[in-house]
């Protein structure tokens, strides 16, 4: 292997794991996007989830290391990341750091290196995150939204994304990604990895281009639901923790998303009066995301539009806890909740 010095170290000390499943040309900008920024010799694996598209193929063919998921088991994107990472460990016992990626994100110049010096100054952090930002937030008002999101406190931070560079052996210590969990793996791991003294930082810095593709309602419902699904999953796993984590947060899902509407339409006894004060909630909640964002220097325009879909996907998150409840109460395998249509892959 190579050894590339930087002004940071040995980067050559670093692998990568990328994860897809039908991202089409989202993937081969991605993997072109690690092969021109990383030192040759570095290990990029990818592991695929079930593509039909041509993914492994399109990979292997760019000298990229390709697994392919065993489809006779319940696959997940935390089984995805989780075999990536043995692979590494197996393979290349030399590596220290790995930075996770989408298939449907891009790394941007730089970032290796900022995380990199970051991670070594501070022995405590197990992940550094940056800023993902939208590869096309004018598309539609789901990219936009999408592209807000990413937008996060610099800082402390309690958890992380699907991008992120990461040291080994703090995940090694926490057994890696919760397998049985269809979405909400990372901010699940980040628990454990902070109930064991662990530390994760949001830096100032530009990390990755996310290709979210969303152009649809539909497709932002579906995309809410899965969030739902993984709230209700998490709070099930760590809320009986000191940090009672996603408690406050499902609560308020169910009463705002069930609660509050079948009050206020009288389904249960006729509210009269309290039906228009319970209504003025959802305004009061608009109001309040609205100054939220503002602090991150979103337009108006900008910030009353995340708001205003702040308080509609709490009926969404709703149905996706019921989802997770109901899928568990019934001893169901839960499946991927899909949003993206796959995209047709060119040659690369």
């Amino acid at each position: 292997m190579s050894e590339t010095v930087n002004p940071v170290g040995e980067i050559s000390q670093i692998g990568v794991v990328a994860i897809g499943r039908n991202e089409g040309e989202r993937l081969v900008r991605c993997l072109k996007s690690l092969l021109a920024q990383l030192p040759a010799g570095m290990p990029i694996v990818y592991v695929d989830s079930g593509s039909t598209d041509g993914s492994v193929a399109m990979a292997r063919s760019l000298g990229v290391h390709a697994i392919e998921l065993d489809m006779s088991v319940p696959f997940t994107m935390a089984r995805g990341r989780n075999t990536g990472f043995r692979y590494l460990t197996d393979h290349f016992p030399q590596i220290e750091y790995v930075q996770f990626i989408d298939g449907d994100c891009e790394l941007l110049p730089g970032w290796i290196d900022k995380a990199l010096a970051v991670l070594r100054r501070n022995p405590q952090l197990a992940i550094v995150c940056g800023r993902r930002r939208e590869r096309f937030p004018e598309a539609s008002i789901y990219n936009r939204l999408a592209d807000m999101e990413w937008n996060t406190p610099i800082g402390e931070a309690t958890a992380c994304g699907g991008d992120a560079l990461m040291r080994m052996n703090a995940i090694r210590e926490v057994n890696g990604y919760n397998e049985a969990l269809i979405a909400g793996e990372e901010p699940e791991m980040c628990v454990r990895l902070r109930q064991q003294g662990w530390k994760i930082e949001r830096i100032d810095a530009d990390m990755t281009l996310h290709d979210a593709a969303m152009l649809k309602f539909s497709q932002w419902w579906k995309r809410t639901v899965r969030g739902g699904w993984a709230m209700a999953a998490g709070a099930a796993l760590h809320g009986a923790s000191p940090e009672r984590y996603r408690v406050k947060e499902t609560w308020s899902r169910w009463v705002w998303g069930l609660i509050v509407p079948v009050l206020t339409l009288g389904l249960v006894w006729p509210t009269s009066g309290l039906s228009l004060l319970l209504l003025l909630g959802y305004p009061a909640q608009m109001a309040k995301v609205y100054h939220y964002r503002r602090k991150f220097n979103d337009p108006p325009t900008h910030a009353w539009l995340y708001a205003c879909f702040c308080v509609l996907g709490k009926f969404p998150e709703m149905l996706g806890q019921a989802k997770y409840w109901l899928t568990r109460w019934r001893g169901q395998q839960a499946t991927l909740i899909e949003y993206k249509a796959p995209t047709a892959l060119r040659s690369p």
